[in-house]
């Protein structure tokens, strides 16, 4: 059975589906303000499969997840009672008092930071709307951090992918069996901590 072959053949056929776009814009929404799974998901297949569109793509991913991002304020800003009972409870709430301590040292750029990286960029929003960081700098670094990375991935798919997906489909199902390994491992040793 070719488990993770079958994974990335519906992948890439959803890529080319008439409303990915919207669905990607949708996606890049939701993860800045509250959904888990980051738009990068499917800014790469999309990306690959329609390497000519790669950048525009980009665009799309960076300016709904700068919206997001504003939605994201917008909760922090005026919702912030309403869920911190509960966020408190979560795992979540270290990683909201982390986040506090990175606004204070670095002030409204540590977006920058979190929009480029894999730490989870919702929690940079919602905190940089509890601290009522500036609105107009905290944009300005979600489209530079988000941005840098969706066209970096972008880029890079588009230029690398068509080369890399033979290899790719040769071991894929070996690299997404370690793949699951690997995150078993983490969540074990994450749990145990």
């Amino acid at each position: 059975m070719k488990l993770f072959e079958n994974i990335y053949n519906k992948c890439m056929q959803a890529a080319e589906h008439k409303r990915a776009p919207s669905i990607l814009s949708a996606l890049s929404f939701a993860e800045s303000s509250f959904f888990p799974i980051p738009p990068d998901v499917m800014l790469a297949p999309m990306a690959m499969r329609l390497p000519n569109k790669a950048f525009w793509f980009a665009f799309l991913t960076t300016l709904f997840s700068v919206l997001g991002g504003v939605a994201g304020y917008a909760i922090g800003y005026f919702a912030f009672d309403l869920i911190s009972q509960w966020l408190q409870t979560t795992k979540y709430w270290e990683s909201y008092i982390h986040a506090r301590e990175w606004f204070e040292l670095w002030g409204v750029w540590i977006v920058f930071i979190a929009g480029f990286s894999p730490i989870p960029y919702k929690l940079f929003t919602i905190t940089a709307g509890v601290m009522v960081q500036p609105l107009i700098p905290f944009i300005v670094a979600s489209f530079v951090g988000r941005g840098a990375r969706f066209f970096l991935v972008a880029g890079i798919v588009k230029y690398a992918g068509p080369r890399i997906e033979p290899m790719l489909l040769k071991y894929i199902e070996w690299l997404g069996w370690i793949f699951v390994l690997i995150l078993a491992i983490v969540i074990a040793w994450v749990s145990m901590h």
